[in-house]
């Protein structure tokens, strides 16, 4: 068996450079209309730790990468949770997680492309190029910066949109 950082562990990565655009403030409850004022994330963030996915690493928002003209094409995501029933505002939820790396200049950081199921997310859609991330903090980042993503395949792979 092989020790769990050998190479021949690690998955194979697909790659696309995206851009950081703003989202609509929910995730991080800056969103002065959301029902959420503490942020979807952070009133999410425990019933997914219940199901075993704990999201302390990360900042309790998403950082939002257009990776136009691709989208993120989910295959068989790290975890996938049914019927999650984080809010009284609307009905359960079902969500996707997906490994990935970020790297910005000469940092790369390990995180998650957070996907709300569309088929199940009643409000604040985003456009199939934009991908959600939720990473540890990037000191800094702003809106228009350029970031590499490296999505694990297998999990999901990054197709045309369209």
């Amino acid at each position: 068996m092989a020790a769990a950082d050998d190479p021949a562990d690690r998955p194979v990565t697909t790659t696309a450079t995206g851009v950081v655009v703003a989202g609509h403030g929910v995730a991080s409850g800056r969103a002065s209309d959301s029902p959420f004022a503490a942020g979807t994330i952070a009133l999410q963030a425990p019933h997914f730790a219940a199901r075993g996915l704990d999201l302390s690493p990360f900042v309790m928002a998403t950082v939002n990468l257009d990776l136009a003209p691709l989208r993120l094409v989910l295959e068989e995501p790290r975890w996938t949770f049914a019927d999650v029933d984080w809010t009284d505002v609307h009905p359960p939820e079902t969500f996707s997680f997906v490994g990935c790396a970020v790297t910005r200049g000469d940092e790369r950081v390990e995180g998650l492309v957070y996907v709300p199921h569309p088929e199940t997310k009643p409000m604040h859609h985003q456009p199939a190029t934009i991908v959600e991330l939720l990473l540890p903090r990037l000191p800094g980042l702003a809106a228009g910066e350029v970031l590499e993503l490296e999505v694990a395949r297998g999990q999901a792979r990054l197709g045309r949109a369209g």
